[in-house]
């Protein structure tokens, strides 16, 4: 049997240890735990953990992430996607390959959406919040001269 490193990128094998409203804890090899964020547990969207993960079940998971104090950031659905864009790579139909290959790549695509989506809704934000307050300023309706402020 091979040993699983604990490493960014690895796909290793664990075993649910606790679930709390953000994510799951996971018993890994070599002693090390880490935890799953309830936005790692599956594509779709999920509102209660319970309904994908229950205390000591086995799970696969890619590790995402290993920060200065040694906590580890764990993803299933990472996984799953990277284990079928394998299957998809060695499948033997030529059409298999290119749809997988593609879903793999749509969730790093839509992170990329959302946070072009972010930064513009801030944008459009901060941009009506300056127009109120110039309207506000032009009208004389501002804190200065309102009684209730």
């Amino acid at each position: 049997m091979s040993v699983m490193q604990i490493e960014v990128g690895s796909i290793v094998e664990g075993k649910i240890t606790g679930i709390t409203k953000y994510g799951a804890f996971v018993a890994l090899p070599e002693g090390k735990s880490g935890m799953i964020h309830i936005s790692e547990i599956s594509s779709e969207f999920v509102r209660e953990i319970r309904d994908f993960l229950t205390e000591n079940q086995q799970v696969r998971v890619k590790i995402i992430g290993i920060d200065g104090n040694g906590k580890i950031a764990l993803s299933i659905k990472r996984a799953r996607a990277e284990e079928e864009a394998g299957k998809a790579a060695s499948a033997p139909s030529v059409w298999n390959a290119p749809q997988k290959k593609q879903q793999a790549v749509t969730g790093d695509a839509f992170e990329d959406m959302m946070i072009k989506f972010k930064a513009e809704s801030d944008e459009k934000i901060s941009d009506l919040r300056k127009s109120l307050e110039s309207k506000r300023a032009s009208t004389g309706f501002g804190r200065k001269n309102n009684p209730k402020h």
